[in-house]
């Protein structure tokens, strides 16, 4: 049921893609402001007690809905649902319209279209970077958004599917990512602003959370591309930043891809970044997705077999 529900999810995501203000976006967050307003009081127990009504509680009501789906209508109901989670949580439509524009900027030469698009996307200062610069902050964070919105989704989906619990792993997983980037984000005069504690914890726990995941991924694109460059590249950013979960995947997608990725004193063997790896890129993620697919459906037709 998990390589079906996801190989529709995606064919439904690409046909017919969320629009950027949506029900389901706008109601986590909605749901996350009301908890942090209410809960983060500023100590860190109240920061961890905020992430899990935050996190969990949203995976218990998409848990209690698969189950009393399963009991009152079967399966096939129950893998609509799974269907409707995946369409709202993973896909590349919800950031590779992002890619699609700063691509056409450069190969248009309009490095100043481009900058302006790449800090609307990063909401970073992008008014002084240098062409090369400007195609090393696409490439990487297209492949972290790739990890986010496809990969991490799929890993932490397939996991807890297995143990039965239907779709909550993709509500678990983005809603972490969701309450880490949102608690630290620069405070606003016209908002709450967040307590340190909250922001290190959910910090704390999106790196737990996501370390797993990150690897799974870096180990993907080691497959699919030049896999021992891949792997050395991904060994030696471990032994140097442990931890990093986000430096893991652009250290293997560097060596993958052959190109240099991460600030300057990070950065591995490769070529400078240039449009053309924009392809390289491309393909490495797709062809990712593919091995993903093809796992996944010689594990569901072990299960028929068994």
């Amino acid at each position: 049921m998990s390589f079906i529900s996801i190989l529709i999810a995606l064919l439904l995501e690409q046909a017919r893609p969320l629009s950027q203000v949506n029900l389901v976006h706008n109601g986590i967050r909605i749901w996350v402001r009301w908890v942090l307003r209410n809960l983060d009081a500023g100590k860190s127990h109240h920061g961890w007690l905020a992430w899990w009504v935050a996190v969990v509680l949203p995976a218990m009501f998409t848990c209690a809905v698969h189950w009393l789906l399963v009991w009152t209508l079967g399966w096939a109901a129950a893998m609509v649902w799974s269907i409707a989670i995946l369409y709202s949580t993973l896909g590349f439509r919800q950031f590779s319209h992002h890619f699609t524009e700063l691509r056409d900027a450069l190969d248009a030469g309009d490095e100043d279209l481009a900058r302006q698009l790449l800090a609307r996307w990063m909401r970073i200062d992008a008014s002084a970077l240098p062409r090369v610069e400007i195609v090393r902050h696409v490439i990487e964070h297209s492949v972290l958004s790739a990890h986010r919105y496809v990969f991490g989704v799929l890993a932490w989906y397939t996991l807890l599917a297995a143990l039965g619990l239907g779709p909550t792993g993709a509500v678990v997983y983005r809603v972490s990512e969701y309450l880490c980037s949102y608690v630290n984000r620069p405070d606003r005069p016209t908002s709450q602003a967040n307590s340190p504690a909250m922001k290190a914890n959910a910090s704390a726990a999106w790196t737990a959370m996501d370390w797993l995941p990150a690897r799974i991924t870096a180990l993907g694109f080691a497959f699919v591309g030049s896999f021992e460059e891949a792997v050395d590249g991904w060994r030696q950013h471990e032994l140097n930043f442990p931890g990093d979960n986000d430096g893991v995947i652009l250290a293997a997608t560097s060596g993958a891809v052959n190109v240099k990725l991460g600030p300057q004193e990070r950065a591995g063997t490769g070529q400078v970044p240039q449009p053309s790896h924009f392809r390289a890129v491309v393909g490495l993620v797709w062809r990712t997705v593919v091995m993903w697919m093809v796992f996944l459906a010689l594990i569901s037709l072990a299960r028929l077999l068994s």
